[in-house]
């Protein structure tokens, strides 16, 4: 089993198994859709848990029907963990990610800004490979320092989509432990809140916004609901991921 971090293990506290092979067809991404698997399998075929730490507590994930159309479900209590499937592309083939989901309600103490509140209802998290020898000594160090401990690679570049409490729609949010995962406002407030939103985003220009450079392969997809920072309950539901060329 293929395993690497979301994100810094020490300084991101964020750790992952993900599936053995790349799910790529004809240059463009498969991540395996929800619709597609039965209600009531866990987790959905394809799609590995993402495992923050053995310290915390898993979330619960689960595959229900909506009103004919098989999602995912995540529940959160004081928990922190994920699902993910790997694949392995050039953004710049399908930059544009469609996908759809839903909040019972706001995580009301997070705060994406402050590292002992940062939790989100709902998270998409994109991982990107790159060249770690342009980073700094102290990223450098870190990597190696995380390497060394966990035995594993971990991402040049992280980038993740969150619903926010109060934060502005397209704000750029640095992780407050780490400059190497950059969170994008996609959602914010109670607006919307118990509702199916559908969104879309052009991920390389976000990446270039977020990093301030091109991107390397992209490498991991996962959903991540997590409370484990505010010791909240979140409960959330993903519809499909999708990656396309656009216009």
């Amino acid at each position: 089993m293929l395993r690497f971090l979301i994100c810094l293990c020490l300084t991101a506290n964020v750790a992952c198994a993900w599936a053995q092979s790349a799910a790529v067809m004809e240059g463009v991404p498969l991540v395996l859709p929800f619709s597609s698997a039965r209600a009531g399998t866990v987790p959905p075929s394809g799609w590995n848990k993402v495992v923050i730490t053995d310290r915390k507590r898993d979330t619960r994930y689960d595959l229900v029907d909506d009103h004919g159309t098989v999602v995912l479900h995540a529940v959160a209590e004081a928990a922190a963990s994920g699902l993910g499937v790997r694949t392995r592309f050039d953004i710049r083939a399908a930059p544009v990610m469609s996908w759809r989901w839903k909040i019972a309600g706001l995580i009301g103490d997070a705060d994406n800004r402050v590292a002992s509140r940062e939790d989100s209802p709902v998270r998409i998290v994109l991982e990107f490979d790159g060249d770690k020898s342009k980073l700094g000594l102290a990223d450098r160090s870190a990597f190696a320092l995380s390497r060394g401990i966990s035995g594993r690679e971990i991402p040049y570049a992280t980038l993740m989509y969150i619903w926010a409490n109060q934060i502005p729609v397209d704000t750029i949010v640095p992780n407050p432990r780490t400059n190497r995962v950059e969170m994008i406002v996609v959602d914010s407030g109670e607006a919307g809140v118990g509702k199916w939103q559908s969104l879309t985003r052009n991920v390389l220009e976000d990446y270039r916004k977020a990093f301030g450079e091109e991107p390397g392969p992209l490498t991991g997809v996962a959903v991540l609901t997590d409370t484990d920072n505010t010791g909240e309950t979140a409960e959330a539901w993903y519809g499909d991921i999708a990656f396309t060329a656009g216009r």
